[in-house]
């Protein structure tokens, strides 16, 4: 769940919790909005937006859906794996700094 359009937390909610208790075989496992698979998702669906649709002129739904479909099929003929840029240590001192220049800003 997201901080989108007011979902964050809904997960956390008694009447979700109380439908997890009666379905068990059902297991929550929430992901950070900020984890990086989520990253790369998005990443690709701005590839898909920027390549495609916002370059296309699609004269109804049905041909929007047809090139998001073969899109779709290109990238999975030719698929462009994602890699990381920065190390670990890179990230956590980063991040690091980020902490320092907060601390002490009112947060």
């Amino acid at each position: 769940m997201t901080n989108h359009r007011g979902f964050y937390g809904t997960h956390k909610t008694p009447a979700f919790r109380a439908w997890l208790e009666r379905h068990p075989r059902f297991h929550l496992h929430c992901t950070p909005t900020s984890s990086s698979w989520i990253n790369q998702v998005e990443r690709w669906f701005g590839f898909l937006s920027d390549q495609m649709i916002r370059r296309g002129a699609h004269k109804n739904v049905q041909a929007l859906e047809a090139d998001i479909r073969a899109w779709v099929k290109g990238w999975n003929e030719n698929p462009k794996p994602f890699t990381w840029t920065r190390t670990a240590e890179e990230i956590l001192d980063s991040l690091a700094r980020f902490c320092q220049r907060i601390s002490g800003a009112g947060h």
